[in-house]
């Protein structure tokens, strides 16, 4: 009779991780490989993770071992520098690529592309002076070709004169654009989900997911508050009795559909957990003001208004009464929505009442004040036409296709190139576009680039 033999349980354990194994060993790109970014989305998602992002296809231009190097050199430093090499390609056009991966990144800091054979830099003004950031890429572009040292040049000089702290994200995170370590990727992924580690690694994710949000919503929450608060002091001044002799059914229901807006205004922004919930409550806000508009025609005897955007300088304005053409400085034209307070300083040549919010240099409009406030303009305005609106300018870019994703905070100039990376333009609120002194004009991020 033959003998039974027993196996252990080890030889189970490791004859399941071979036969799971080899199949992944035999797809996976040889060590050090990189994931290619197939839009500026994932270049930016890259950066949350780690410094420095190395596409594959211009891998040829950094080595795996020097973007190790720079990621070392950057993480040490504990300065918030950013480095991204990317080939010439149809997903990453040069005309807003600094400002539109500033955009979906999300952290304040000084940022470099090299893109094909260019280099740009720029950086939130926050962080580094633009003239700085200027000699930098000067600085950088003297060592010639070789892409080593141009960037060992700047983050050289970026680490050194950088202020603020490197992103909470890159503790921890993975840096792919040094490469991944498939091997060891999927012995670590087996060994959690064995152990339902899974679970843990995604709590986690969402933990850090969910602190995020609460910090960005946080960023809006004074802002909607003010809001909020301007409403409901325009329904006091307003003084309407429901009751009295001139009041009439119609102007009864604006007025109710007024106070429903106020009231739900106030328990969306109470509820929300996120910055994507802000837009609900400033749709409520713009609602509620044109019922508002609407009740005050009727007792004065007016047409009753148009339904209208609020107007583009100042939602709290109330609802626009006309379109005009309008510039920012050293930007080019567009036609805005606007209240008639507004379309009549614009005629005498004066500056219109333009809504500011905090930046780390004070208030400014909020227009420049970065991507944070996507979902709070959103909510007035709509995605349709706003990125027209502010077509150029960082919020204008984080309202384009990626939506309401990623809201960072500050403006951002800089770019490839004076006056444009290859075929790309600049930007609509910029001198010149992209740079020495491009960008754009009065905001945050400074620098000059392709």
């Amino acid at each position: 009779m033959d003998r039974i033999r027993r196996t252990s349980p080890l030889r189970v354990v490791l004859a399941l991780l071979a036969a799971v194994l080899v199949p992944v060993l035999a797809l996976a790109p040889a060590a050090g490989a990189t994931p290619r970014a197939d839009s500026v989305g994932e270049v930016a998602a890259a950066l949350r993770e780690g410094p420095v992002y190395v596409d594959p296809r211009a891998a040829g231009r950094l080595s795996g071992a020097d973007a190790k190097d720079l990621t070392d050199k950057i993480k040490k430093s504990d300065k918030p520098v950013f480095i991204a090499v990317l080939p010439k390609a149809r997903e990453f056009p040069p005309g807003n690529l600094l400002q539109d991966l500033r955009a979906q990144v999300g952290d304040r800091g000084v940022y470099g592309v090299v893109l094909g054979d260019r280099f740009a830099a720029g950086a939130d003004r926050s962080v580094m002076p633009q003239g700085r950031v200027n000699d930098l890429r000067r600085s950088a572009e003297g060592t010639g070709g070789d892409t080593k040292a141009k960037l060992d040049r700047f983050v050289d000089g970026a680490t050194a004169d950088a202020r603020g702290d490197a992103p909470a994200s890159w503790n921890g995170g993975t840096d792919r654009g040094m490469g991944g370590g498939y091997v060891l990727g999927a012995l670590v992924v087996l060994l959690l989900l064995g152990a339902g580690g899974g679970f843990l690694v995604r709590g986690r994710a969402r933990k850090r997911r969910a602190e995020r949000e609460r910090a960005e919503l946080e960023k809006l929450r004074p802002v909607v508050d003010e809001d909020i608060t301007a409403f409901g002091e325009e329904l006091d001044r307003i003084g309407f009795d429901p009751q009295a002799s001139g009041s009439d059914d119609a102007m009864r229901a604006d007025y109710t559909r007024a106070i429903d807006s106020y009231d739900d205004a106030k328990q969306k922004m109470d509820a929300a957990r996120g910055p994507g919930e802000v837009r609900p409550v400033t749709e409520s806000l713009e609602d509620g003001r044109f019922a508002l508009a609407t009740l005050e025609a009727r007792r004065a005897g007016e047409p009753l208004p148009e339904r209208r955007m609020p107007c583009f300088f100042d939602p709290r304005h109330g609802p626009s009464t006309e379109d005009v053409r309008w510039a920012p400085p050293g930007g080019t034209e567009r036609t805005v929505p606007v209240c008639a307070a507004d379309a009549a300083r614009l005629r005498y040549g004066e500056e219109p009442m333009a809504r500011t919010v905090d930046t780390p240099d004070g208030r400014r409009p909020y227009w420049e004040a970065g991507p944070v406030y996507g979902p709070w303009a959103g909510g007035y305005f709509g995605g349709g036409i706003l990125p027209g609106l502010l077509a150029g300018t960082l919020l204008g870019s984080a309202l384009g296709p990626w939506g309401y994703g990623d809201y960072g905070d500050g403006g951002f100039d800089g770019g490839f190139g004076d006056g444009g990376f290859g075929d790309g333009g600049g930007d609509d609120f910029g001198t010149g576009g992209f740079g020495d002194g491009g960008g754009f004009g009065g905001g945050d991020f400074g620098g000059g680039g392709f």
